[in-house]
């Protein structure tokens, strides 16, 4: 009997049976734009990812082991957000236009219950226990707890004006609403559900983060292409931070130590440090970036580039460009699986879910990393979350 002593893609070296041996398959995987990139062997992972398809109604449960769609769960209404509970099988999905929740069990890929809150709902969070989910409601204006098991409406905190972004605090139990009507963030007390206080934002505030300890919030004011740091315990304003861009876009790094901005103006991203209230500096990251995400380990920050279909992907401790991937028409949302091995892109207009292996990404004279695969899901993708089966 022959015996091959090498299994190319293999470590250590093994020895098989010349008749046992499988040969190794490589393919071509389209790229809208961008020609093709050679597929290789890697292993998937143990789940699936959920996409909200705002344009057919519709959530595709993407199998993340066979890298294809398994099911397109119907919806009576566009989804928006989608998150995935950090301990249960269970996903749970936001209609925005109609304020309804929908909870998704990841193994039999259906719904399993339904709860309408009435009127619209731009936003929704888990607490940071993950005990229960945050709804912020429109007409009714209100912040509304929904407890889990069942799922039912828990408790509701009356807001002074509609609410846009929201944020929850993990180092006291308050939320900060933003309030666009108003130039204002309300800070409620969750424990107590009561409006604390309603403080000043600046003009247009978009989106508000706390900072990572807690005691700061950092909002993003589109109408001055600033960014405004109000003090959590007086909600004073602390400094108002001139930006080259109009932020959109609100990215930390994982250990909290800064925060990456994004959004018209330049095609660039501002890095921003939170501790020290200073913007530390601006780097080219692709045609006019918009979404993004921060990986731990290894540290990298992919950026979407709408205009362009690109991802690039920059080193966080450097903050050099490292790579930039083509990787559909018009990227509008990133996550990662669990394990950190994929990096999965949503493109908002050709349908699609580009996934890059992250081990892939490589220091290269062209800057460039190969594309994993593409996987066709529906109409508008515009949120996604994986959950574990």
């Amino acid at each position: 009997m022959q015996w091959r002593t090498r299994l190319r893609g293999a470590a250590p070296a093994i020895e098989i049976p010349r008749a046992l041996m499988l040969t190794r398959r490589t393919f071509l995987v389209a790229v809208a734009g961008a020609g093709s990139a050679c597929k290789q062997r890697a292993r998937g992972f143990p789940g699936y990812v959920f996409v909200a398809n705002a344009g057919e109604r519709s959530v595709a449960a993407v199998d993340l082991n066979r890298f294809a769609v398994a099911r397109q769960i119907q919806l009576e209404s566009a989804p928006g957000s989608v998150l995935a509970h950090p301990a249960k099988r269970l996903v749970y999905v936001l209609i925005p236009g109609t304020a309804a929740v929908h909870e998704i069990g990841t193994k039999a890929l259906a719904v399993r219950h339904k709860l309408a809150l009435g009127g619209t709902a731009p936003a929704m969070q888990f607490s940071p226990n993950g005990r229960s989910l945050w709804i912020a409601c429109r007409r009714p204006h209100a912040l509304v707890k929904l407890a889990l098991d069942p799922l039912v409406i828990s408790g509701r905190v009356k807001l002074p004006s509609a609410p846009g972004d929201f944020d929850l605090s993990r180092y006291r139990d308050i939320a900060a609403v933003v309030l666009p009507e108003t130039n204002s963030i309300a800070i409620v007390d969750l424990a107590g559900m009561t409006v604390e206080r309603v403080v000043p934002a600046g003009e247009r505030p978009l989106v508000a983060r706390f900072r990572s300890d807690g005691r700061q919030m950092l909002v993003a004011n589109q109408g001055q292409r600033a960014l405004t740091i109000v003090d959590v315990a007086s909600g004073g304003t602390l400094v108002r931070l001139p930006l080259p861009i109009e932020p959109r876009h609100l990215c930390f790094k994982a250990d909290g130590g800064e925060l990456f901005v994004s959004g018209p103006g330049m095609d660039a991203v501002v890095v921003v440090r939170p501790y020290e209230t200073e913007v530390a500096e601006t780097k080219l990251a692709g045609r006019a970036p918009g979404a993004m995400a921060s990986s731990p380990k290894p540290e990298y920050l992919f950026v979407a580039n709408p205009e362009s279909g690109d991802v690039t992907v920059l080193e966080v401790d450097t903050r050099n460009v490292i790579a930039a991937i083509s990787v559909g028409q018009e990227p509008s949302f990133i996550t990662f699986t669990p394990d950190n091995q994929y990096a999965l892109v949503l493109n908002h207009r050709s349908g699609d879910l580009a996934v890059i292996r992250i081990s892939a990404i490589t220091r290269n004279r062209s800057k460039t990393a190969p594309l994993f695969t593409m996987i066709p899901v529906g109409s508008g993708p515009v949120s996604a979350a994986v959950g574990q089966i």
